[in-house]
């Protein structure tokens, strides 16, 4: 059975959890987390992507971060791609360091903002990487301490976890402090990363509760929420596969975005496709990978086998395309 595609969009709130391969340890030391910190900071603040909350644990990652200017998928493609490099070559090893496929659940944020923050932040403490609350607190691998103002977390989105606890600071973190305490009892929470069904009803109880009373349920793997919030987001996720399939099916494949690409600039389509920084060819190449990914979702890594380029070029030519559309008012695929 084919995997499903991911659901995103901008503000889109999602709880990734990114582990090792074979749940083998991504993390040898500081030195290591230290690494992935930076990098994940450097892609946060320049792709302006919210992260609430985060952990890292010697296998596996905990982020809650809201889509940005950047899609997920791309966010962490750069960020787990270019640390895998760098621990290979580290440590002289090959191979994938992460599991395929990262998990990734899209979340309904009034009512699962805190409590998935909470849950990350315990993360460390239910793993016993720290003795208690105190350690908890210190532990400079989770975003718990960033949100009591322990130390400063430049990519961290401490002011609106603060928010939902009051309007004083002070008073909000001694309320948040205290949220979290009460959190310890609650043990693990398969509600928050379980199966979709289960999870957004809050049990096989509930579940079979409004299955006796007639109730119909919508639910997904990918998405934490009410079923409300469910149907709307599949239909979002939806109507956006609709509009691929729109373009494809109006003629719309690389040949003639290249040749749209080329009317906008005033270029011969086959300038998009020489390598090299030749007047034109980066503006064109950068606009032709840019609208190729976001509008006809083709993937970063078959741009990258047409051009002759490496991905992560290709990924740095979809954000300046980015820029040059917003900057130019350009969309070649406006009437």
């Amino acid at each position: 059975m084919p995997r499903q595609a991911r659901i995103d969009a901008p503000g889109a709130l999602h709880h990734l959890i990114v582990r090792g391969i074979e749940r083998k340890r991504i993390f040898r030391d500081d030195r290591d987390r230290d690494d992935f910190l930076n990098r994940l900071g450097n892609i946060f603040l320049e792709t302006a992507t919210p992260c609430f909350g985060w952990a890292l644990l010697p296998n596996h990652v905990h982020l809650l971060m809201r889509t940005g200017r950047v899609p997920i998928a791309t966010v962490m493609r750069r960020l787990l791609t270019g640390y895998a490099i760098t621990y290979n070559l580290r440590y002289g090893r090959h191979g994938p360091l992460f599991q395929n496929r990262y998990k990734s659940i899209l979340c309904e944020e009034d009512l699962y903002l805190l409590e998935l923050v909470r849950y990350i932040h315990l993360n460390p403490l239910r793993a016993k990487l720290v003795e208690g609350l105190a350690g908890l607190e210190g532990y400079r691998y989770c975003g718990h301490g960033a949100v009591l103002g322990k130390r400063e977390i430049a990519w961290q989105d401490v002011d609106s976890v603060l928010g939902y606890f009051g309007r004083v600071r002070g008073l909000a973190r001694k309320q948040y402090r205290e949220y979290v305490t009460q959190g310890k009892e609650m043990g693990q929470r398969p509600d928050l990363i379980g199966g979709g069904l289960i999870r957004s009803l809050g049990g096989w109880a509930r579940v079979k509760e409004l299955r006796r009373g007639g109730e119909r349920l919508k639910a997904d793997e990918r998405i934490l929420g009410r079923g409300p919030f469910v149907e709307e987001a599949l239909k979002i996720s939806g109507e956006e596969y609709e509009r691929r399939e729109r373009l494809k099916a109006c003629g719309y494949d690389l040949d003639r975005l290249a040749q749209k690409v080329g009317e906008s600039l005033g270029i011969a389509p086959q300038q998009i496709w020489i390598r090299g920084k030749y007047e034109g060819a980066v503006e064109g190449r950068s606009l032709f990978c840019y609208w190729a990914v976001r509008e006809l979702g083709v993937k970063t890594t078959e741009l990258a086998r047409r051009f002759g380029l490496t991905q992560a070029a290709v990924s740095i030519s979809v954000k300046r395309g980015e820029r040059i559309a917003r900057e130019k008012g350009l969309n070649v695929f406006l009437p």
